[in-house]
């Protein structure tokens, strides 16, 4: 086992300071991410990496138990709770004095038609919901490699398949959200 999954062990049975240890072992690769996140806002200066994985620190903070096996079931809660204070953030912005002329900024390349702080990226949030109820794994998927930022080989391993499962999956998953958040265009143009 690796020191992240054995802190995450130690966090589970509630040892004092095991995420105080942990942190300073994934902060890097959620710092990352959050800063690529945020380089794509139209005004970087409202909302800050930093300021992202810290928000995310404290709702891990707030989680009553820590029940995840290993690093793949942490990234994986990593990734739907920075799903969800990105959806908050975008929720904030829909506000009547952050309208005006909006750039459109991307979620990803591979998702280039949801934009950061827009309501695409609400849509992409209600979309991804819905996928929930049918398959969990790709809206894992989803997260782990969009809002994570994992490659495709990190997902492969964190999900335990290989690259050529998470390429074929993933451009089914993408077809699927194209076609749930605009229908009168169809999913089968999705980029």
């Amino acid at each position: 086992m690796g020191d992240i999954t054995v802190l995450l062990k130690k966090w589970k049975l509630g040892e004092p300071g095991a995420l105080e240890e942990l942190m300073p072992l994934v902060y890097p690769h959620l710092r990352q991410v959050a800063a690529a996140y945020i380089h794509r806002e139209q005004n970087p200066d409202l909302f800050q990496g930093t300021v992202l994985v810290h928000e995310l620190y404290l709702r891990l903070l707030n989680q009553r138990e820590a029940n995840w096996e290993d690093r793949r079931h942490f990234y994986a809660f990593a990734a739907r709770l920075m799903r969800m204070i990105l959806i908050d953030h975008a929720r904030g912005n829909r506000a009547p004095i952050h309208g005006g002329d909006i750039t459109r900024v991307p979620l990803n390349d591979d998702l280039s038609w949801v934009d950061i702080g827009s309501s695409d990226l609400l849509e992409l949030n209600r979309a991804l919901d819905e996928l929930n109820t049918i398959d969990p794994y790709q809206v894992q998927l989803v997260e782990l490699r969009y809002f994570l930022g994992c490659t495709a080989e990190e997902t492969a391993s964190l999900l335990n398949v290989s690259k050529a499962t998470i390429n074929r999956d993933l451009r089914f998953v993408k077809s699927w959200l194209y076609g749930r958040m605009y229908p009168e265009v169809g999913g089968a143009a999705a980029h």
